[in-house]
């Protein structure tokens, strides 16, 4: 008997030996930020810890060529050198999930960075790359969610679970809406990824924008502009994988991520860095198919709900930039932001008539959808004519129908506004908003 288990534990300690050899690989070559590994085989989304002449790092892998496998380093790249050993894990990447994370910032890699102490438990793991939920196994969105900001309330009424883009160019107020949104929004817990940003905002976005109240029912996650490509990819699946989390407890999850635009252009860097061909503007295919991997995780789940607000910085202001075009398609609907209204000095700069909620029909009330479109009629047929009213070209009495739309304009205006701290509640937009389309009722 102890020569067997002897035989044993020697068989043992030969396998463990041979697999340790197997599983180190050596640096061939440095890309950029993508290192070029010899010698082991490993699967895709393995991590790995690289070994450098002072530091160690942790990698992963994401592609492979020719016998030769690329990873990328998630965080500061060490001090390697040709030959520095890559030890590989036989794990994938998972991030802490719980209660513990409400009221945290954490970095693109789920760890904080608030200086706050470590995150306290209990948790559990949840692996970052996670599909999504089998579509017959969804729950049906049947129900309003309250934003706060009346413009969309009422005339462009989000439901719980829907997916919606935020599309705007530079400095319209993308990130005061959704601070609005993060403050008014009635969910049980906010998950805010910032992909992207620049360092200085984000202090600004946190105590400014977000504060004190709307962090201490938030988890936030950043990663700076200058964070390694792949780890600014990587908080926007760490963001996710912590609003499903909080979906299969059966809450109701805000995931508010700004922006999508800045996710799509690290992809873009990690996928040029592999030898991909750019295609569309310099985008690579990798990026057009990772955008409904991630999107499509996001909605209603089984017993919660993740309601999903993607910004989309257009460059230009083009709208058909390949990102927003491709992004159009597969949200449930978007919200467009304009410069001209903004720079009229009306915030949030809603651009109604450009802007659609696809769940609108079939969650709001038949009173409510009614008024909704007179309103939109209205303001339609008012923007038919604004150019004549101008260079005063138009004489009333001309059209009623214009002239109906131009007496209700100033109300309606003044509907659009509202101040960065101030909070409507959902059912008293959708009154005001049928004040303002029954104000006819006797005349129409």
């Amino acid at each position: 008997m102890a020569n067997d288990r002897d035989w044993r534990n020697l068989v043992v300690r030969e396998v463990e030996r041979r697999r340790l050899v197997r599983r180190v690989g050596r640096i061939q070559r440095v890309i950029g930020t993508t290192l070029e590994v010899s010698g082991p085989t490993a699967s895709l989304g393995e991590l790995c810890q690289l070994v450098g002449d002072r530091r160690q790092g942790m990698g992963e892998v994401i592609g492979f060529r020719e016998g030769r496998l690329y990873v990328v380093p998630l965080g500061p790249l060490p001090d390697v050198s040709p030959g520095s050993p890559v030890h590989f894990l036989d794990q994938t990447f998972q991030v802490r999930c719980g209660p513990g994370l409400v009221g945290r910032v954490l970095n693109g890699l789920g760890e904080p960075i608030d200086d706050k102490g470590p995150l306290e438990g209990p948790f559990v793991k949840r692996p970052v790359d996670a599909p999504a939920i089998s579509p017959l196994r969804r729950g049906r969105i049947d129900s309003p969610y309250a934003t706060g900001v009346k413009a969309i309330d009422a005339l462009l009424t989000i439901g719980r679970g829907q997916r919606v883009g935020l599309f705007a160019g530079s400095g319209v107020g993308k990130s005061t809406l959704l601070s609005m949104m993060a403050r008014g929004g009635r969910a049980d817990v906010h998950v805010i990824a910032l992909v992207g940003e620049r360092g200085r905002e984000v202090r600004e976005f946190l105590e400014d924008d977000l504060g004190e109240e709307g962090l201490r029912r938030s988890v936030v996650v950043v990663s700076t502009s200058d964070d390694p490509p792949y780890v600014r990819s990587k908080a926007a699946f760490v963001a996710t994988a912590i609003a499903e989390h909080f979906r299969d407890e059966g809450m109701h999850v805000t995931l508010m991520m700004d922006s999508l635009t800045r996710f799509a252009m690290a992809e873009r860097e990690v996928g040029l860095a592999l030898g991909e061909p750019p295609s569309s503007r310099g985008y690579t295919p990798s990026v057009f198919a990772k955008l409904p991997v991630l999107l499509e995780r996001a909605g209603p789940g089984i017993c919660g709900a993740i309601t999903a607000v993607y910004t989309v910085l257009v460059e230009g202001d083009d709208f058909n930039d390949p990102i927003a075009d491709a992004v159009r398609g597969i949200l449930d609907g978007h919200i467009v932001l304009s410069r001209s209204l903004a720079n009229r000095g009306q915030f949030p700069a809603i651009d109604v008539l450009q802007s659609l909620s696809r769940l609108f029909p079939s969650i709001a009330g038949e009173a409510h959808r009614l008024a909704a479109e007179r309103v939109r009629e209205w303001m339609a047929r008012y923007a038919e004519v604004e150019d004549l009213l101008r260079i005063g070209a138009y004489r009333q009495g001309t059209d009623p129908a214009a002239d109906e739309a131009i007496g209700h304009m100033p109300e309606i205006l003044e509907f659009l506004r509202q101040r960065k701290g101030e909070t409507v509640a959902f059912e008293g937009a959708v009154e005001q908003l049928m004040r303002i389309a029954g104000g006819t009722e006797g005349t129409a």
